[in-house]
């Protein structure tokens, strides 16, 4: 029996929620199919689907009238509808469901990326939750101030100037919204709704102290775990219950973590931060290749799981003073070389590789150009122990050689699409030549240590 997952939401998450969900769960009893439909009314989610959900589910179901995160969706067929439109034709639904199709290699990929967050556990799970809603903000960001570079590096010191408002938009409004949100949504995946209040006052507070990402961080943890504890400990009488997430618990946990940064934590974690950017400041040539070394080695380990999204991690935070970045470069160099070197083994060796993988070639190409490193995991599955070795050489290759060109980059993602931006990438030469060189070097040992196919 095919099951099927379902999410239902409606914007005051009270009544529609729940009379789509039962609609949805009586139309599957009719029809003889397995459902199970998570709900995400005003008290958060109630019935959560399951890593172990979804790896038996054909296809999902989202009646939402509200945002929610579909990335632990990716690789499964999704039916988009309303709240009214599972209400009205549950059975409709359901059906469509039921007869999407599963997809290729690509999907493979987007597949692994799932896997890997359903995988995601505690610290780890939360603080990539918080970085997952933060990266629309930087790239939006840091693309607005390398369009600002774009009229001259200081251009944007003449106010009044188009690339003073771009830098006012980029800068001074969406990188400054970078550690609220992280904060706010690592909150928010540790307490679900009624931590994004404190969390987003808490990296409020930790950009005013100059705590930056790490009082972000700091500020998400301390508002999620001290609004979970709130949930359990609060009771009051039933008629009373509904003041709990609109009044109650934002006011008490706001005020609490306001103050905790204020007077406890704001100081010491603005002095760590600002030994950190000292730190990285005053690294001689040999450090930093050496440091681009280690961060090559991560990003290309574990191809998009805890170890690069470390790495990646890192990196976005050097951004965080709006000015183009050496360490960003060298990362986001060393996740385009993976599918890259895969991509080009595939092609000069193309008798160690089946007709299938030189097909995945192709498409491991325009992951690779994207930025997307998962787009090397297939390759790796299949043949882990020649393959992982080799990847990680010719990204710590890219990366040092990324550094010791000086290399900069202002923006955190985009891959090869914004190269072309005037000063959004510096040394830009030089910088596709350490991308083409990490690149031939991935490809040269993958070659060298895969037999032929029979």
């Amino acid at each position: 029996m095919k099951k099927i997952v379902a999410v239902t939401s409606c914007p005051t998450g009270i009544a529609h929620t729940y009379m789509a969900a039962e609609a949805l769960q009586m139309a599957a009893k009719e029809l003889g199919v397995e459902i199970k439909v998570e709900t995400r009314g005003s008290v958060g989610a109630e019935n959560e689907i399951t890593p172990e959900d979804l790896k038996q589910a054909h296809a999902v179901i989202l009646a939402c009238d509200t945002k929610i995160d579909e990335d632990r969706f990716q690789g499964l067929p999704i039916v988009r509808a309303s709240v009214k439109d599972a209400i009205k034709d549950p059975k409709g639904l359901i059906t469509k469901a039921m007869n999407m199709e599963k997809k290729d290699y690509v999907d493979k990929v987007f597949e692994a990326k799932k896997e890997a967050k359903e995988k995601a556990t505690g610290v780890y799970k939360h603080l990539m939750t918080g970085v997952s809603y933060m990266i629309p903000f930087v790239v939006a960001g840091g693309i607005l101030i390398a369009i600002s570079f774009a009229f001259g590096i200081k251009a944007f010191e003449k106010k009044g100037t188009l690339a003073a408002a771009l830098m006012d938009i980029g800068g001074g409004s969406a990188f400054y919204l970078m550690v609220p949100i992280l904060a706010g949504f690592i909150a928010f995946s540790i307490a679900d709704r009624p931590g994004l209040v404190p969390g987003m006052i808490g990296g409020l507070l930790a950009n005013k102290l100059g705590a930056g990402f790490l009082g972000g961080i700091v500020a998400g943890f301390a508002a999620g775990y001290l609004v979970a504890w709130l949930k359990k400990t609060i009771k009051l009488p039933k008629t009373m219950e509904g003041l709990i997430p609109v009044l109650i618990l934002p006011v008490l946990s706001t005020l609490i973590i306001g103050l905790g940064m204020i007077y406890v934590v704001g100081e010491p974690v603005a002095a760590l931060n600002k030994a950190m950017t000292e730190w990285l400041k005053s690294m001689s040539s040999g450090s930093a290749v050496l440091l681009g070394i280690i961060l090559g080695l991560m990003m290309a380990f574990d191809m998009g799981g805890p170890v690069n999204k470390a790495a990646y991690t890192f990196a976005v935070s050097t951004l965080a003073a709006g000015q183009p970045s050496t360490i960003m470069a060298a990362v986001m160099a060393a996740g385009m070389t993976p599918p890259l070197g895969l991509a080009l083994a595939t092609l000069i060796a193309k008798d160690k590789f089946t007709t299938e993988e030189r097909e995945a070639g192709k498409a491991a190409f325009f992951l690779g150009i994207s930025f997307i490193t998962e787009g090397a995991i297939p390759f790796a599955a299949a043949d882990p122990l020649r393959v992982i070795p080799s990847i990680m050489i010719g990204s710590a290759v890219t990366s040092a050689l990324s550094i010791l060109f000086k290399c900069t980059l202002a923006v955190p993602h985009g891959g090869i699409f914004v190269l072309p931006i005037p000063n959004a990438v510096g040394n830009l030469l030089l910088y596709a030549v350490a991308i083409a060189i990490g690149t031939v070097v991935t490809a040269l040992i993958v070659s060298v240590l895969k037999p032929k196919k029979v």
